[in-house]
């Protein structure tokens, strides 16, 4: 006979430690949306030190092991369809960034947890929780901590705080997490596991969920009540409207002679993109996107007028301009996005914003709209229809005509007309551009590379776009290649893949290329050398810096680094981690070497040194300010200059009150 829980007599209960009950627990929670139901945690990675290769580590040993599940033997009462699949990262933060990756191409319908052990283990994972919660991406960090019952006082890698005996380092995950709880007792995980689900699953609340195990607690076993191990599922809702915002927001649309909708990641977190295009052959209303949102609709959709702010396209920024409704969608109006609040400058502008969180529906004195992005549109759909709204003729005609405009500037930049020449960033663009096709998905966070891409990638499938800009955190894109690919494993053929780097980024980062070995993920990576960080070298020239401490090169005589390049071959080093590599020198050897990427089965690098764009092949200069301030005195005259450009753009700065 089972013993029972003293909390609930009768209750069957199963004995096990702190990590075993929580690893069982979580390989038994679901999602369910739109009667889609799939596992809320569907594999764990870990990297394994003191601090829980004997908790964590044991039970996700017990638990299944393999990636898919297999092995083990289920210590944890694990059927089949009840293990845990475990990952193998070679960095902590690296292996928050595959997770957020998993956890943004499913949809954030399913998520990875991420275990480490104390100390450096887990304060590798700050960025990572950063980059998720930023972003309201699920992940989940099981980080260990120091003893609970502090048998030995420092134990290895503990922080000695002389004011406060329960702070420990993973205290510093505290305002990057969503939720954070540590677990101090056995039966403490039974309330907290609950809490960091119900984030998890929480479409306006969801991001890192932290949940600190001290390595002793870890170990320990209790009388865990049978019922903690039930399959549950957390539905994932969708918040309507409240009809006295969506009336106003009716009216404010009815009102609106250059309405301009701004569509953020929220469309796509909601799978909104048909009812957004539904909304958009209504009414004629143009579409720009913010990074996340870009994809909401296809690069060739009538209403598409590309890329918002000031990485956007001039066609969209203009519209901005003079926009008297601007009708932001699951967005946060990030600086970005609002040219420093430069951009919707119509002295009768209003801002109506669509969005799932109250937070973010009132930014810029927005009339709110509180809902999640798919029911808000259609009920705005269905509010407007029996209605007659459109927009004038004459304002289809002037924003489709400028997107046209806009698309010769884009080929232009693709333009290769010396095959044998070195290719520029854009044109390694191009090449790829006429590669790809709907099923092919781009990673990119940082460097000049988000720019180029806003401006004039031709996005061709909801998914295809995958931008991480709101952390824009270097060394992002391969592990989160890593993560994409875990997402879509099983489709047949498998989707190509590719994490666009430069040099500065493939050095923050590049340790994951061993997991993509040791999975055989058929990873793309492209890396462009330039010598240096170039997308800060051209923002330090515009700010007065004058490119200072922005290039990879020795010093000269003065003790300046304008000597030249170091002799670094990142081919080489992509190659000593078992990377098939192919480099390409010239426009022709690249388009061959993209091509067979393509088509490759394992992890591949083309590695290729790009050229100094020149005014034909370059991209297009910035289309709206962005504000980082400059220096109010200077002797040199770069800064003098600078800053009255500063103070000229600054004065047109708009409050919107």
């Amino acid at each position: 006979m089972s013993p029972t829980s003293p909390a609930n007599p009768g209750c069957p209960t199963r004995r096990l430690t702190t990590a075993q009950a929580l690893v069982a627990f979580l390989a038994r929670q679901y999602t369910e949306r739109d009667g889609r139901r799939q596992r809320l945690i569907s594999a764990t990675w870990g990297i394994f030190g003191h601090g829980n290769v004997a908790g964590i580590g044991q039970a996700l040993m017990e638990a299944g092991g393999g990636r898919s599940g297999g092995g083990g033997n289920g210590g944890a009462g694990n059927g089949a369809a009840h293990r845990m699949p475990y990952l193998q990262g070679r960095n902590e933060q690296a292996m928050v960034h595959a997770a957020v990756g998993y956890a943004r191409q499913s949809g954030r319908l399913s998520a990875h947890a991420v275990t480490t052990s104390i100390g450096p283990g887990a304060t590798n994972l700050v960025t990572g929780a950063a980059l998720a919660t930023i972003n309201r991406l699920p992940v989940l960090l099981l980080p260990g901590d120091t003893f609970a019952t502090r048998p030995a006082d420092p134990v290895l890698q503990q922080l000695e705080v002389e004011y406060a005996g329960d702070v420990s380092v993973n205290d510093c995950l505290r305002p990057v997490s969503r939720y954070f709880d540590r677990i101090t007792r056995p039966e403490a995980l039974i309330p907290a596991a609950l809490q960091a689900m119900r984030v998890l699953a929480d479409p306006a609340g969801t991001g890192a969920v932290t949940l600190a195990l001290p390595q002793d607690v870890q170990a320990e076993a209790y009388d865990w009540p049978e019922e903690f191990f039930a399959e549950r599922d957390w539905h994932v809702r969708r918040p309507a409207p409240d009809t006295h915002e969506l009336e106003a927001a009716v009216r404010a649309v009815r009102s609106a002679r250059r309405p301009l909708i701004v569509a953020g990641g929220g469309i796509r977190h909601s799978a909104a993109e048909e009812t957004l295009a539904a909304f958009t052959a209504a009414t004629r209303i143009p579409v720009a996107s913010t990074q996340a949102g870009k994809g909401a609709l296809r690069h060739d959709h009538p209403a598409d007028v590309g890329g918002i702010g000031h990485t956007g396209t001039a066609t969209a920024d203009e519209l901005a301009r003079t926009a008297d409704l601007v009708i932001g969608i699951g967005t946060r109006f990030s600086d970005f996005t609002t040219a420093s609040g430069t951009l919707f400058v119509n002295p009768a502008v209003r801002v109506l914003h669509l969005n799932i969180t109250g937070f973010d529906a009132h930014k810029l004195a927005a009339l709110p709209l509180v809902a999640d992005a798919r029911a808000g549109l259609e009920a705005l759909t269905a509010a407007l229809a029996g209605r007659g709204y459109r927009v004038d003729p004459a304002y289809e005609t002037e924003y489709t005509g400028a997107k046209e405009a806009w698309e010769e500037r884009v080929e232009a930049s693709f333009a290769t007309p010396d095959p044998t020449a070195r290719p520029t960033q854009t044109q390694v663009l191009g090449l790829l551009d006429a590669l790809v096709t709907e099923d092919d998905i781009l990673i990119n966070a940082a460097g000049s590379l988000p720019g180029d891409l806003h401006k004039l990638w031709r996005t061709r499938s909801r998914d295809q776009y995958h931008v991480e800009y709101g952390y824009s955190c270097m060394g992002y894109e391969i592990p989160a290649a890593i993560g994409v690919l875990l997402a879509a494993e099983g489709r047949t053929p498998r989707r190509p893949v590719w994490a666009l780097v430069g040099d500065g980024t493939y050095l923050m980062n590049p340790t994951e290329i061993v997991t993509a070995v040791q999975e055989n993920l058929p990873l793309k990576l492209v890396v462009l050398q330039n010598h240096g960080y170039a997308s800060i070298g051209g923002l330090s020239e515009s700010v007065g810096a004058e490119r200072f401490g922005t290039a990879y090169r020795h010093r000269d005589a003065d003790g300046d680094f304008t000597g030249p390049p170091l002799p670094v071959d990142l081919a080489a080093n992509a190659a000593s981690l078992g990377m098939r590599v192919l480099r390409a020198t010239t426009v022709d050897d690249l388009r061959t070497a993209l091509s067979e990427a393509r088509d490759a089965g394992g992890p591949t690098c083309v590695y290729v040194e790009t050229e100094t764009p020149d005014t034909v092949s370059g991209p297009p200069p910035a289309q709206a300010w962005w504000d980082v301030p400059v220096a109010e005195t200077a002797s040199r005259p770069a800064a003098v200059k600078a800053r009255e450009e500063y103070d000229r753009q600054v004065a047109a700065r708009r409050r919107h009150l």
